[in-house]
């Protein structure tokens, strides 16, 4: 890799509106670039896990889960993370009492982090079912593991959990991105919200996505890359109503209003840089999955500085 401005970087990103609303100056050339050009690749979260083991892309959005299987080949970048503040990826089943339309946007309304039982007895009830997940590399299959241990699991892609427990090839879904707001309407209810007993369990943010760089990129350009990208974040924050409305077409099944919802779950101030208390949050989730034995190896957590 050198040094030359009209080098071309490969960014990795999830085609789902909180991403889309990140990158949304970068893609629209809205914010000066310096000179570096970017290939926008659109793919699922597993997909990019995927991909960086083989570190195929410059830039990429990963699982923090599977930042701990790339961390010799990638550096977290300061900027970009998903967090769940108490809020996160949720277990379903399908709904036992039929409820309208109408009943069903008054429970996303009004019960959105409430559980359906509480945490012993969503753990009894887990126990033996089989459970459709987005895939083994992302943080939401590593926070079901904290919580329940192991469990049976079919990997099916994040979009289609729904019908894979609607079918009964699983009996609950693991459920990530906008379905987490549109479970109920779908004629699903919550057994679990991950992120809510995380938060309960050690006061922290649970980490589930971030933005990586590969090493072997010198470092003054990691560092180019860093303030690019929080200046598109910043960009997107301050221009709120415009980014959202780029953000719209990969936003299944919500509209204009969910959609900022959804968006204002995972672009905040964590986005903008961990800080401290997501820096440690990284390190606790990480650190007591090795501990229980679902990372071979310590993770070190590194960021561009």
């Amino acid at each position: 890799m050198t040094k030359n401005r009209a080098d071309r970087f490969l960014l990795g990103h999830s085609p789902d509106p909180d991403d889309a609303f990140m990158f949304y100056a970068m893609a629209e050339n809205k914010i000066d670039l310096r000179g570096y050009r970017f290939e926008h690749r659109l793919e699922d979260i597993q997909t990019l896990n995927e991909r960086a083991l083989r570190g195929e892309l410059h830039i990429s959005a990963v699982s923090i889960h599977a930042y701990a299987c790339v961390a010799s080949k990638y550096v977290l970048l300061p900027c970009g993370a998903s967090m769940g503040d108490g809020y996160g990826p949720i277990v379903i089943r399908k709904r036992t009492t039929p409820i309208n339309r109408e009943q069903a946007l008054n429970v996303q309304r009004s019960t959105s982090n409430e559980d359906l039982m509480n945490d012993s007895a969503a753990r009894d009830f887990l126990m033996g079912k089989k459970i459709a997940v987005p895939g083994k590399m992302t943080s939401a299959f590593l926070a079901l593991q904290l919580f329940l241990g192991e469990f049976d699991y079919i990997v099916v892609p994040f979009d289609q959990i729904f019908d894979a427990v609607s079918s009964e090839q699983a009996d609950l879904g693991l459920i990530i991105h906008e379905g987490q707001l549109t479970y109920a309407k779908s004629g699903f209810e919550k057994i679990v919200d991950l992120g809510r007993w995380w938060k309960a369990q050690t006061g922290l943010p649970l980490p589930l996505g971030g933005n990586v760089v590969r090493k072997d990129i010198p470092k003054p350009v990691r560092h180019d890359l860093s303030e690019i990208i929080r200046e598109s974040i910043d960009y997107g924050l301050a221009h709120r109503d415009e980014a959202v409305r780029h953000s719209l077409p990969y936003a299944r099944d919500m509209d204009a209003k969910l959609a900022g919802k959804f968006i204002g779950m995972y672009v905040n101030e964590f986005t903008r840089d961990y800080g401290e208390v997501g820096r440690d949050a990284i390190r606790r989730f990480l650190g007591e999955a090795h501990d229980k034995g679902y990372i071979d190896a310590p993770t070190e957590v590194e960021f561009v500085e």
